[in-house]
């Protein structure tokens, strides 16, 4: 492994599971994720092995855009809006029940890189990305894996459904990582896009341990459907 200046990716496989139901009068979240258009992301370009997928820095500051650095400042603006806004469109019982993974003071210090292995891991979206979207959404578990490179970058990618993550964690704080990455889209995609390479798909966040063998990915305003995005990853 490599200092604790090395990041990860990370590797998120499918499954399905049981979701709380929604209240009365309000429509229920997807039991899937939603189908995306086909569509074709370049892979990845190879990475130099001397200097793993962080490509010579281990500052995410100067990796990330202006517009994803000043989403990532507005993180706390984000868990008050998307929170409010899911409790008073009539989910305030499924946000309760998620405990700790909704909770914007909940990270941990210590321990915040995953080992490799196997993993279950689940999306919830909190507020509503638009006019007309839904204040809550809430995914079935996947399975996930955590690998290490030869490189000695911690690797976690989300490898099915129609959205599938794959990015690298910077070092930050002692209680968070921050996450830079992108998504792959469809089912007819079989790489993806690296960080900048298709700017509608970039994604940047924050990496936090929220319990014993548990972590979460939080997105700030994320491109489509929600205004916070929260990837649980858990034993």
């Amino acid at each position: 492994m490599r200092t604790a200046a090395a990041l990860a990716a990370l590797v998120l496989v499918a499954a399905c599971g049981e979701r709380p139901e929604s209240p009365a009068g309000a429509p229920p979240p997807p039991a899937a994720e939603p189908a995306a258009p086909p569509t074709t992301a370049t892979p990845a370009p190879a990475t130099d092995p001397t200097k793993g997928m962080q490509r010579g820095t281990d500052d995410w500051r100067e990796v990330v855009s202006t517009e994803d650095a000043s989403r990532l400042g507005r993180l706390d603006q984000a868990w008050r809006l998307a929170r409010a806004e899911a409790e008073d469109k009539g989910f305030a019982a499924q946000v309760e029940a998620l405990g700790p993974l909704v909770d914007p003071n909940a990270g941990l210090a210590g321990r915040l890189q995953p080992a490799p292995g196997d993993y279950r891991c689940r999306t919830v979206k909190l507020g509503s990305g638009g006019p007309g979207g839904l204040a809550y959404l809430e995914y079935p578990w996947f399975r996930c894996a955590v690998e290490l490179t030869p490189g000695g970058d911690l690797v976690l990618t989300k490898t099915t459904g129609s959205q599938r993550t794959r990015g690298l964690l910077y070092p930050d704080s002692e209680r968070r990582l921050v996450f830079v990455g992108a998504q792959a889209l469809g089912a007819d995609e079989t790489g993806w896009p690296t960080y900048g390479q298709m700017p509608e798909r970039d994604q940047v966040g924050v990496f936090e341990r929220v319990g014993p063998q548990r972590w979460r990915l939080v997105i700030p305003w994320p491109r489509v459907e929600a205004k916070l995005e929260i990837l649980e990853l858990a034993k």
